[in-house]
């Protein structure tokens, strides 16, 4: 069967036996339904696990709404509107109220960056500001050892709501959720403290209850006291598809659940191979942005497989501290060691595909120099039909395959029958 993968602005073709073939990976469908600012009214008229807003919040009370920062796809300017009449419903003051910008670890936005992202109508009505990770409140510490240290408009408000997108996170298992709050508020001991457990087998992507790493992020959400939460589930055109608000633990798992439907793929087994694309431009301009796709591929692949990681990566690594770790390294262990007592934003991908390479290999097809590819423990190839072909050399004829042309998005998950 011949296999076509974005690459760049053109495509990447392969013939694959189809008695090797094990499947190729898609979207579900899911029946239609509202979108945009009329599907964010709809959940909030539904809230899941608890009242209405309206009926939670009292006039005088100070309001503080946390939102993601500008390298997160959250359109945090479409759902505002729907939220802000809920609260002047209530008798809730715009004097009353904050949109705060949870920053992590990243640098502060511009003025005209906070506009863009909070929309005309919050922009002009309520104050919009940065959280401040110099400027924290202590509010506990959680079973993990990790502090609870929010930002002091946060901390310091009597009623706290959190907004996301829900979409598959490597290590958090999902984003949305209490993540507003941890990391996304908070200081870098306590994104240190926290993100440190990403080296857990089970901190990974679709993961919830068995994660580590997203327990600590909740109770460091119950510790800090969150009151609503309102998320979306985005469409791969970052259209709002499906709204959830209310129980920051509840609603949250409804969103999980849509996106399961829409992107989970459970398979009975493991492939030897996995041909595996971001789905080209602008997603594979980098490494630093096709390793999304890697991680998804990883619980596809056998252990001692080959992952064909398909991107053009044409603009290079795509982030300093990632290339500083990627090609300063003494090897990938080197890079797993290195996360779990320093972690840093953009040194955890470089983490990531070293925990990869420690279970498969991984051929990447790029536009990148072949040494350099070398130099960064992954094995280059100059078309995915070469991959392929080498990974059969390496793992014999009968190995099976398994193609991911969205792999971003698509996430594999074994389930032994």
């Amino acid at each position: 069967m011949r296999l076509s993968f974005g690459f760049g602005a053109g495509i990447q073709e392969a013939e694959v036996p189809e008695k090797n073939l094990l499947g190729v990976l898609h979207a579900n469908e899911v029946a239609p339904g509202l979108t945009g600012e009329a599907e964010v009214r709809r959940a909030l008229t539904e809230p899941i696990g608890s009242p209405r807003l309206g009926d939670i919040v009292r006039s005088g009370e100070k309001i503080a709404i946390v939102t993601s920062d500008i390298t997160r796809p959250m359109p945090t300017y479409q759902v505002m509107p729907a939220l802000l009449d809920e609260l002047y419903a209530a008798g809730v003051k715009a004097e009353d109220i904050t949109l705060v910008f949870a920053l992590g670890s990243h640098r502060k936005h511009t003025d005209e960056e906070r506009k863009k992202l909070a929309g005309e109508r919050a922009w002009k009505e309520i104050a919009c500001v940065d959280s401040d990770p110099a400027d924290c409140v202590h509010m506990g510490v959680t079973a993990a050892g990790t502090p609870v240290d929010i930002t002091r408009a946060v901390a310091e408000a009597d009623r706290r709501i959190c907004l996301g997108n829900i979409e598959y996170h490597y290590f958090a298992g999902y984003s949305g959720g209490a993540k507003a709050i941890m990391p996304g508020v908070s200081t870098r001991d306590a994104i240190q403290s926290n993100h440190s457990m990403m080296v857990r087998p089970e901190a990974c992507a679709g993961a919830l209850e068995t994660n580590p790493l997203r327990m600590d992020i909740e109770e460091a959400g119950t510790l800090c006291g969150i009151d609503f939460i309102l998320n979306v589930v985005l469409s791969e055109h970052k259209e709002i598809i499906r709204a959830v608000a209310g129980h920051p633990v509840k609603a949250h798992r409804a969103g999980c659940d849509f996106l399961d439907r829409l992107y989970l793929k459970e398979l009975p087994e493991g492939a030897d191979i996995v041909l595996v694309s971001q789905g080209g431009a602008p997603k594979d301009l980098n490494l630093y942005q096709t390793q999304k796709a890697l991680d998804n591929a990883r619980h596809a692949v056998k252990p001692g497989g080959v992952i064909v990681l398909i991107g053009s990566c044409r603009e290079g690594l795509g982030e300093r501290v990632f290339e500083e770790w990627m090609t300063k390294s003494a090897s990938p262990q080197a890079m797993i060691e290195r996360i779990g007592r320093d972690f840093q934003l953009g040194g955890h991908k470089a983490a990531a595909i070293a925990m990869t390479l420690e279970k498969a290999d991984v051929y990447l097809v790029s536009d990148l120099e072949p040494e350099f590819v070398r130099s960064i423990f992954l094995t280059p190839h100059v078309s995915v039909q070469a991959a392929l072909d080498a990974a059969f050399a390496k793992l014999g004829p009968e190995a099976t395959v398994l193609a991911m042309p969205c792999g971003g998005s698509t996430l594999p998950r074994i389930v032994k029958q």
